[in-house]
């Protein structure tokens, strides 16, 4: 077994993409008419990312501060160092893994946790 797929929900694609494209580097794939907004993005292995233009069901809900205490997506990434310098670089809030992993969590613009870490 394996993942396919994970669907995060986002309130607006463009910011999204924003973030998706412009800090994370990943790369739009084309998306079937589904009768909703949505983008898709390649991972690895045939895996990919669904963004789905949803209000936040969660708006109101306390979440934790630090990101690996909440639910998330975790990316392995190629250069985590470079990651983090355009993190830093645009002022963008993340904590370190916790466990002394060479790991980072961030939130997307929409609250999302994603956790970063070198392969």
């Amino acid at each position: 077994m394996r993942i396919d797929h994970v669907a995060l929900l986002v309130a607006d694609l463009e910011r999204a993409a924003r973030f998706y494209e412009g800090v994370l580097g990943l790369t739009r794939l084309p998306r079937p008419a589904l009768g909703f907004d949505g983008i898709w993005y390649a991972l690895a292995d045939g895996q990919s990312l669904h963004l789905m233009r949803l209000d936040d069901p969660c708006t109101g809900c306390t979440r934790p501060t630090h990101g690996g205490r909440d639910w998330h997506l975790a990316l392995a990434v190629e250069d985590l160092e470079a990651l983090r310098a355009r993190l830093d670089a645009i002022g963008w809030a993340y904590t370190m893994s916790r466990s002394g992993r060479r790991a980072l969590f961030c939130r997307d613009p929409d609250r999302n946790v994603l956790e970063l870490s070198a392969r």
